[in-house]
C-alpha cells in the first residue's frame, strides 16, 4: 500500500519570521562559545593542569567543528534539515554541561570536540535552512543579521568570559550555554517547521571517511607547522602533509565512483561556484591571520586584559555588521550582486596596506579606524559568496554547496594562521630577546621572560624595557600584513571574474515541490485560518494533519 505524499508546508511570511528566529538563537549559542572560552583560557588550563597541551583544546574543536561542515551541510540534503539541526543544538547543549563539570583536562578536550560537532551542524544548517525558505532574491536581507551575529559575540564573548573569569568562575562560560541551548531547543522544536526526508541512495560512508582523514592530517599539518616544538622542518609535520596528500587523493577517487558522494565533483566543474568559494578560501587566509594577531598586540601596547582589549575590536564589528546587513539589503533591493565583492577586498586590501604601518606609538583612535575598515571590507565579502555559491546550483545542493564553500573557508583560515602565526612569533621571539638582553638579562632569562611575558606583567616593568617589548610587537606584527595583501589581491582579481547570474526566484523548498511560497502560501493560509479553529496548520487546507506528519 503506498503512502500519499506528504503535502507542501506553506512557507507564509509569519512562518518564515518564526523559523528565522530559531535560526539566530542557534547561530548566537555557537559563535557566543567560539570567543567567550578564549578569555577563560589560561584559567581553565591552569586549574586542570596540561599547560604545555592547552593548544588541544583549540585544535579539538577546531577539529571537530570543520570534519563535520560537509557531513552536515550533504546530509541535511538527503535527510532533511530539522532533525540535524535539532540535534545538533542538543548535542552543544549536553557537551557545554560536559565541560563545564569537567574534572580533569583531557575530559574537557573531549567535551569541546563534542561542543565542535554540535557548533559546527548550527553555523551550516542555519545558513542552508535560510536557502530553503527564502528565495535567493531576497536572501541578503537575512543572511545579513545572520553575519551580524558572528560580529555580535566576538565582542560579547570576551567580555563575558573575562567578567567571568573576574567575578564568578570559568565553569560558567560554559553553565551560559545551558539556557541558551535550552531556550533555542525549544525555538527549534517548536518553530522549525521543516520536511523530513529519506536517503534513496546510499550514504556515502568511503567519502565521509577519506575527507574526515584529509581534514584531520591538515589540522595537525598546521599546528605542528606553527608549534616552537616541531615547525616546518620536522619530519612529522611534513608526515602530516603526506598523509593530507594521500587522503585527498583516496577522497577523489571514491567521489568519482560513489553514487551519491558527500562532495559531489560536479561542483567544482561549476565556474560561479568554484570562484566564489575560491575567493572565500583567500580571505580565509588573510581574515583570520589578520583578527587573530590583532588582540595580541592590543593587549601588549594598551596593558589592558583579554576582556577590555575585546572592546577594541567594536570597531571591526561596527564595520562588519554595518555593511554586511546594508549590502545584503541592497542585493535584495537591485538583484546585484558582484560590486560587492569587488568593492570588498579593495577596502580589506587598504586596511592591511594600512596595518603594515603600525608603531608602538599609533594611536589607538588610529588602530580602532584601521579595524573598522577591515571589518567594513569583510562584511561586503562574507555573506555575499555563500548567497553566490548557494545559487550557483540545483535546489538539491544547497546544503552541499553552503558547506562546502564554509569548509575552504576553514581550511584557508587554518593555513593562515599557522603559516602567518609563525612568521609572528619567530619574529617577536627574536625582537623580545634582544630587548631583555639589552636590559642587561643573559640568554637564559631572557628566553624566560619571553615566553611568560602578558599584559599585567608589562605595568611592573621600567618604562624603558615596557616601550621596548611594546616597540617588539609592533615590529613583529607590521610585516606580516605585507603577506596577508597578496591573498587579498587574488581575491580581487577572482572578484573580477565573478560572474552575475539571475537571483533565484524561488526558495530551496518551493523549487523541490516541498513547499508552496509566496502569495500563494499567504492565500492558502489565509483560507485555512477561516475554515478552522487551529491556526497555523502547515496545510493546504484540505487535511491540517497531513503537513506535520512531514515536519
Amino acid at each position: 500500500m503506498s503512502h500519499a505524499a506528504p503535502a507542501p508546508i506553506l512557507l507564509t511570511q509569519r512562518r518564515i519570521w518564526i523559523i528565522f528566529s530559531a535560526l539566530i538563537a542557534g547561530m548566537f549559542l555557537a559563535s557566543l562559545d567560539q570567543t567567550i572560552v578564549s578569555t577563560a583560557l589560561p584559567t581553565i588550563v591552569g586549574e586542570l593542569g596540561g599547560v604545555e597541551h592547552q593548544v588541544w583544546i583549540t585544535t579539538a574543536y577546531l577539529l571537530a567543528t570543520t570534519i563535520v561542515l560537509p557531513i552536515y551541510g550533504k546530509f541535511g540534503d538527503v535527510l532533511g534539515r530539522r532533525r540535524l539541526f535539532i540535534t545538533a543544538i542538543a548535542l552543544f547543549t549536553l557537551a557545554s554541561v560536559g565541560c563545564a563539570f569537567a574534572s580533569s583536562f583531557w575530559m574537557f578536550v573531549v567535551f569541546r570536540a563534542l561542543q565542535g560537532l554540535g557548533g559546527g551542524g548550527l553555523m551550516i544548517l542555519s545558513q542552508a535552512i535560510i536557502a530553503d525558505i527564502v528565495p535567493a532574491n531576497e536572501r541578503g536581507k537575512y543572511l545579513g543579521p545572520l553575519g551580524g551575529i558572528f560580529g555580535l559575540s566576538a565582542v560579547a564573548g570576551p567580555l563575558l568570559g573575562g567578567f567571568f573569569v573576574d567575578h564568578l568562575t570559568w565553569q560558567w562560560a560554559f553553565y551560559i550555554n545551558i539556557p541558551i541551548g535550552i531556550a533555542a531547543l525549544i525555538i527549534a522544536v517548536f518553530a522549525l517547521k521543516l520536511p523530513n526526508k529519506k536517503a534513496t541512495k546510499p550514504i556515502d560512508i568511503l567519502g565521509v571517511l577519506f575527507l574526515s582523514l584529509a581534514t584531520t592530517c591538515l589540522i595537525f599539518f598546521t599546528d605542528f607547522g606553527g608549534d616552537n616544538a616541531h615547525g616546518w622542518d620536522a619530519i612529522e609535520t611534513w608526515a602530516w602533509g603526506a598523509g593530507m596528500v594521500l587522503a585527498i587523493i583516496a577522497f577523489i577517487a571514491a567521489e568519482a565512483r560513489a553514487k551519491d558522494p558527500i562532495i559531489p565533483l560536479s561542483l567544482f566543474r561549476n565556474p560561479i561556484f568554484i570562484n566564489a568559494t575560491a575567493i572565500g578560501l583567500a580571505i580565509g587566509i588573510a581574515m583570520f591571520a589578520a583578527i587573530g594577531f590583532v588582540p595580541t598586540f592590543l593587549q601588549m601596547s594598551t596593558g589592558t586584559s583579554a576582556a577590555v582589549s575585546g572592546l577594541l575590536l567594536l570597531p571591526m564589528i561596527v564595520g562588519l555588521m554595518g555593511t554586511s546587513i546594508t549590502s545584503g539589503l541592497l542585493i535584495t533591493k537591485t538583484g546585484r550582486y558582484r560590486i560587492y565583492p569587488i568593492a570588498g577586498t579593495v577596502v580589506t586590501a587598504i586596511s592591511l596596506v594600512m596595518m603594515t604601518m603600525l608603531t608602538a606609538s599609533t594611536p589607538i583612535w588610529l588602530i580602532c579606524f584601521y579595524l573598522f575598515l577591515l571589518g567594513a571590507g569583510l562584511g561586503l565579502i562574507l555573506q555575499v559568496i555563500v548567497l553566490v555559491a548557494q545559487n550557483s546550483v540545483p535546489a538539491a545542493q544547497i546544503g552541499t554547496a553552503t558547506s562546502t564553500n564554509n569548509y575552504f573557508r576553514e581550511v584557508g583560515a587554518a593555513l593562515g594562521t599557522a603559516v602567518f602565526g609563525t612568521i609572528f612569533t619567530t619574529r617577536l621571539t627574536e625582537n623580545l630577546t634582544t630587548v631583555f638582553t639589552n636590559a642587561g638579562a643573559t640568554a637564559s632569562q631572557a628566553a624566560d621572560a619571553t615566553s611568560t611575558i602578558n599584559p599585567q606583567a608589562l605595568n611592573d616593568l621600567p618604562a624603558a624595557v615596557r616601550e621596548g617589548i611594546v616597540t617588539a610587537y609592533a615590529d613583529a606584527l607590521a610585516p606580516v600584513f605585507w603577506y596577508l595583501v597578496p591573498f587579498i589581491a587574488i581575491a580581487f582579481v577572482l572578484s573580477l571574474f565573478l560572474k552575475q547570474i539571475p537571483l533565484s526566484e524561488q526558495a530551496g523548498l518551493v523549487a523541490r515541490g516541498e513547499a508552496i511560497g509566496g502569495e500563494d502560501a499567504e492565500r492558502l493560509d489565509a483560507e485555512h485560518r477561516a475554515t478552522t479553529s487551529t491556526p497555523d496548520r502547515a496545510s493546504t487546507g484540505k487535511n491540517p494533519r497531513s503537513s506535520t506528519s512531514s515536519q
